[in-house]
């Protein structure tokens, strides 16, 4: 297992393109400084001794050396050892609708945008407990596996849009059957899934879905997330202020609107609650609060525990790139250069 101690050195690696820049103009202004004095191809003859060649060589030597000196700041490390833990938690399954229809702006910035921060703010809640992600539209896929790795759910949930789904629609009972087989087997803690759309369900039957799954002692809740009053779809960029909206086959604006009905269905079928998401509380946080009262089991895992540290090995490898860029002089060595090592007759 590889990681960073301080990732937030790495930061510090935006300074590679200056220092490459900052040379590469240098050289430039070296150039038309020469230039003022003669052609350059002539006045190389009387300069034999320049070398812009050696001048690039020692940048990259310098670069390379800055760039490890960076890494090696961060903190590699890699994991050495697995320690069995033990946690008590319970297993949370969202669902995320990634339709089209989840593009709507009456919810700001728009629907999958905004049920996104909230399930950012949500991961940044969890300890102990195990999550994973499904993303749905007309079909259902697993996102993220069940983990206790809030980096990596993290991760998958900001690069989350309608193209990751290839067809479209809104299989709600889909999504819930995939979750309810997504659970660790044998598992005896609480389980619950959280479904987040706009409930415009055209794919089949998510009531019976949550029945199925609330069989299984499986919760099922709800987060509806639009208005019923509806709002157009965006068909091109939210940022662009001409953006057009999606039409039916008769020229008509298609206006996506919120069925807090089959939401509430699924949630009650469930054993779970229905919450309706608006502007200014979307909801997850408080239905957090209600999930996190449920029974939390023991669950062990191997974690690494113990990590070496490798940061020596690239200073070692920077300081002896430093020493070459020291030693290697920007203009030819003239006592190098009449060295023969050979015995070649020079004419």
């Amino acid at each position: 297992m590889f990681r960073f101690s301080h990732p937030e050195y790495l930061y510090f690696l935006s300074l590679i393109p200056i220092i490459i820049g900052l040379f590469w103009f240098a050289t430039i202004l070296q150039k038309r400084a020469i230039n003022r004095f003669g052609n350059l191809d002539i006045l190389k003859q009387l300069m034999p001794e320049m070398s812009f060649k050696r001048g690039w060589l020692k940048t990259i030597i310098f670069t390379v050396a800055i760039t490890l000196i960076i890494v090696g700041m961060a903190g590699p490390q890699f994991g050495s050892k697995l320690t069995e833990v033990k946690r008590k938690g319970i297993e949370l399954i969202i669902a995320l609708d990634v339709s089209n229809s989840m593009m709507a702006e009456d919810i700001q910035p728009n629907r999958l945008e905004r049920a996104k921060q909230a399930i950012s703010r949500l991961v940044d809640k969890l300890s102990d407990d195990r999550l994973g992600l499904i993303v749905f539209a007309g079909d259902a896929y697993i996102q993220l596996p069940i983990t206790n790795d809030y980096i990596s759910a993290k991760m998958f949930l900001s690069s989350i849009n309608p193209g990751v789904v290839p067809k479209q629609g809104t299989a709600i009972g889909s999504a819930i059957n995939l979750a309810a087989s997504s659970f660790s087997p044998q598992s005896e803690t609480s389980k619950v899934i959280v479904v987040l759309s706009d409930g415009e369900n055209h794919e089949d039957d998510p009531v019976e879905a949550a029945k199925k799954a609330a069989d299984q002692g499986i919760y099922v809740y709800a987060i509806g997330i639009g208005s019923p009053q509806g709002a157009p779809i965006p068909s091109s960029s939210s940022s662009d202020p001409q953006h057009s909206f999606w039409k039916d086959k008769d020229g008509n604006v298609v206006v996506s609107k919120l069925d807090e009905e089959t939401l509430s269905k699924v949630a009650v079928a469930g054993n779970g609650k229905y919450i309706r998401a608006t502007n200014a509380q979307f909801g997850l946080l408080p239905l957090f609060d209600d999930i996190n009262k449920m029974q939390k089991t023991e669950m062990k895992e191997k974690i690494y525990s113990e990590y070496d540290d490798q940061f020596q090995y690239l200073f070692a490898i920077a300081f002896l790139l430093l020493l070459l860029d020291f030693l290697i002089l920007e203009r030819k060595n003239k006592w190098l250069t009449k060295l023969n090592l050979f015995g070649v007759n020079r004419r």
